[in-house]
């Protein structure tokens, strides 16, 4: 008889980017109430990681964070080799995004390159990564960050919009590729209060489009962690390549 299917991660050890703040740190703080090691990667934000690990440790969790850039591929092998030299990777995360509101005509190449390198090449290093270190152990779980604009598109938002495009295309293709010993899935969130998509640095167009889905609200980290957390657990166990959408109503497939 098999193991009954739990939220529990207990004994299993979870690496999630950007995890400083915003859904990362949420979800970084679920996953360690969860039972899980939560490993906190940071880009220049050491003050806020080292506040999350604080907070999972003064519960009795377990964390520690690392510092490394995930849009470049020696960073991020030098970051995995560590975790690794600590213990087996269970959990993957790839959380690290930022997001631009610019005419498209105003877009530059740089602006260009640097969004699909943090939305979309690191989803890729990471998993390049990762995946050999999964395949070793004969299980893993990897869930990816895309966002309910790689379905729906938006005006002044192209190369987020592409990236996240992008991170749903490449996520059911590993989840092929890779099934069934290890689970890829992604979550596609629609608004959500954080401080890279906050009303002070929108428009009041697209604060309005924001507001008019269904819920007439930004989501809370926490809401995001949940799903998180549901495709990291034993809960999930029949899901391969879905992108969930806790996105308020904003896309209804």
């Amino acid at each position: 008889m098999s193991a009954p299917h739990t939220m529990n991660l207990q004994g299993r050890t979870a690496l999630i980017t950007g995890a400083a703040t915003g859904i990362g740190r949420a979800t970084a703080l679920l996953f360690a109430q969860a039972g899980a090691t939560v490993v906190v990667n940071h880009l220049g934000r050491a003050e806020a990681a080292q506040e999350v690990v604080r907070q999972i440790t003064a519960h009795g969790g377990k964390a520690w964070m690392v510092e490394a850039d995930v849009t470049h591929a020696s960073a991020v092998s030098a970051m995995v080799a560590q975790v690794q030299s600590v213990g087996p990777i269970d959990i993957l995360l790839n959380n690290a995004g930022i997001i631009q509101e610019k005419p498209f005509l105003e877009t530059t190449e740089d602006d260009w390159d640097r969004m699909l390198d943090v939305d979309l090449k690191s989803v890729f290093l990471m998993c390049r990564a990762v995946l050999p270190v999964m395949v070793a152990q004969g299980q893993g779980v990897v869930i990816n960050t895309a966002s309910d604009l790689g379905y729906l598109g938006r005006a002044q938002f192209a190369p987020y919009c592409a990236a996240k495009a992008g991170v749903i295309g490449l996520t059911r293709s590993l989840a092929r590729e890779f099934a069934p010993a290890i689970r890829i899935n992604a979550i596609a969130p629609g608004p959500v209060d954080t401080a890279m998509v906050s009303l002070e640095s929108m428009s009041a167009e697209t604060i309005e489009l924001e507001l008019a889905i269904p819920q007439h609200r930004f989501a809370q980290p926490e809401e995001i962690a949940a799903t998180a957390l549901f495709l990291a657990s034993d809960l999930s166990r029949f899901y391969c390549g879905q992108v969930l959408g806790p996105n308020g109503g904003s896309v209804m497939p």
